[in-house]
């Protein structure tokens, strides 16, 4: 015997006289499954030394399907009792030769002390006699083994659960299926009213999948009493495997013609149509075809394109409800934030970016509106979290500051004291910081604002030529922390061409970094864009400074004072 098993000489003599002293094939294995010592006589059968076989895992090295496959560890009776520490016996198996060549075998495995090993196996095994043969690996495109059936399944589950964008998903699903199971994919969804849309026709040409767009398109319904495969697929009833005969007697309905049209322009032989289904309903069909691949799919194909549709069709539901919930979230959005009011000689632009994992809704807020005196009164604020509550505290603070704005005519520190104890007895906000002010004209004809901050990142003023300072005054707590504490107000000239900028925290905070970095790129960037029109400005310095790996919505009101212009 040639190798260490890991123990004291004594011991080492001791193992390899017993294994040698074994009339057929021997190896030891530990705990773990590799092999730690091996006897000449197996040497001999597998066409390998010790030195290839001792250190390595048993079962990975040697174990093969009659077709020379790796066997799938959950499938292998010999690594069970190498791990489990039971006896087992087991016939008609092979293992694989240092030629290449397969060895049928057959095989006894028992737990055995060595004095070396707190654990291991010993197993012994001989040739059954039947001539060892070539390794016959299955060729691309065909029959799948049983180890590349479990891989496909893992990455369907792996891929498509991985997007929840539905075209995505489906792409992935082609990508998977496209040339490895046929030539042909092709994929029908089901609309909300029951309509047809063939979403796709693939081909697999030169290691790529093109897309008949030709072929693509709306498709006619599907009528409940139609036997032909893609509408019972459609109709959720069953799978079924079809050719070109199937289409051939006189068609049953409009969709039984568009399937005659498919097989007679892809050339397909054989083709399976399988439902996709959700825990709701059918969501569609997919269809496997093969035109260049000459083998006709089988009953096993059949069970493994259902499982990859089963596995399909539940991602394509959850894609389906996060899209669904994101429109529900961007249209309540679009009401929450309010349309801009035209100010002359104001121009007044906004944004509002949603957190990247969020459901296009949050707490960020902004506000414009006129006063009943010309005043125009501005606000940004921040209710903590990017979901449908924080959406709805949000909507509760500005619709409680607007009313008192416009009822009543006080500093806006007042209004936000109000509002303070508002946001204690009414409002449900858990935290919120805001900053509220007026725009007016002094009595000098000069563009004077005036503000109060509850917790809030200061406002940014950028002059025409390009300097910028934050409006640090008018700084107090958060809302609703000490509602019966006076609130400071502040003032500033807005000088000619001066844009004024009111944004949230998601433009500033970024993980891993200070305060001062963003409070310090966001200045700089605005300087630097200050010539630029206020639109385009907008959205360069959203570009530029939000921080990349920024996880927070962003709220952005900005306000250039351009005397003697009408806004745009």
């Amino acid at each position: 015997m040639t190798g260490s098993i890991g123990a004291p000489g004594g011991s080492r003599e001791a193992v390899a006289r017993a294994l040698e002293a074994l009339g057929t094939g021997a190896y030891v294995a530990d705990e773990q499954g590799s092999i730690v010592a091996v006897n000449a006589r197996g040497e001999q059968l597998l066409a390998r030394s010790a030195r290839g076989l001792v250190g390595q895992d048993a079962h990975d090295l040697l174990h093969r399907s009659s077709c020379g496959e790796l066997v799938p560890k959950a499938q292998c009776r010999l690594r069970e009792s190498i791990l489990g520490g039971r006896t087992e016996q087991g016939r008609d198996d092979w293992f694989e030769r240092g030629d290449g060549t397969l060895l049928p075998v057959a095989w006894l495995a028992t737990p055995c002390d060595i004095g070396v090993r707190p654990s291991a196996t010993l197993v012994l095994f001989h040739s059954t006699g039947r001539a060892a043969r070539p390794a016959q690996r299955s060729p691309a495109g065909g029959r799948l083994t049983e180890l590349e059936r479990l891989t496909l399944l893992a990455e369907t589950t792996t891929l498509l659960t991985s997007t929840l964008d539905i075209h995505e998903a489906l792409r992935r699903l082609i990508d998977l299926v496209v040339p490895r199971l046929a030539d042909w994919a092709v994929i029908d969804l089901l609309g909300e009213r029951d309509d047809v849309w063939r979403f796709a026709v693939a081909h697999a040409e030169a290691g790529t999948v093109v897309f008949r767009e030709d072929l693509q398109g709306a498709m006619p319904s599907v009528p409940q009493e139609s036997s032909m495969p893609l509408s019972r697929a459609l109709r959720g009833v069953a799978s079924s495997v079809a050719g070109p005969r199937t289409c051939q007697g006189p068609p049953d309905s409009g969709i039984a013609v568009e399937q005659r049209r498919l097989f007679e322009a892809t050339g397909m032989h054989s083709a399976i149509m399988v439902p996709l289904r959700s825990p709701h309903g059918v969501l569609g069909a997919l269809t496997l075809g093969r035109a260049d691949q000459p083998e006709r799919f089988t009953a096993a194909d059949t069970a493994l394109l259902e499982d990859i549709a089963r596995r399909a069709g539940l991602a394509l539901e959850n894609a389906r409800l996060y899209q669904r919930q994101r429109k529900v979230a961007e249209t309540m959005q679009h009401y929450l934030l309010p349309k801009l009011p035209c100010v002359p000689g104001r121009s007044i632009s906004a944004r509002y970016l949603p957190a990247p994992d969020a459901s296009q809704v949050g707490g960020d807020w902004y506000d414009a509106f006129t006063l009943a005196d010309g005043t125009t009164a501005l606000a940004v604020g921040d209710v903590v979290g990017h979901d449908l509550e924080a959406a709805a505290g949000m909507a509760q603070l500005r619709n409680m500051l607007r009313a008192y704005a416009l009822a009543q005519r006080e500093p806006p520190s007042k209004i936000v004291e109000w509002l303070d104890r508002a946001t204690v007895d009414v409002a449900e906000v858990a935290m919120a910081t805001l900053v509220f002010a007026r725009m007016t004209e002094n009595d000098a004809g000069r563009c004077e604002l005036s503000w109060t901050n509850a917790g809030h990142p200061p406002p940014l003023l950028v002059t025409r030529e390009g300097v910028a300072r934050y409006l640090t005054d008018g700084h107090g707590i958060l809302l609703g922390v000490a509602p019966h504490q006076a609130r400071p107000d502040a003032t500033a000239e807005l000088p000619p061409g001066a844009t004024l900028l009111l944004y949230t925290d998601g433009l500033i905070e970024s993980p891993g970094h200070a305060l001062d970095d963003g409070l310090d790129r966001l200045c700089r960037h605005a300087a630097s864009l200050a010539h630029h029109p206020l639109e385009p400005f907008m959205d360069q310095l959203l570009a530029r400074a939000r921080p990349p790996d920024n996880d927070d919505d962003v709220a952005l009101l900005a306000v250039r004072n351009v005397p003697g212009r009408p806004a745009p």
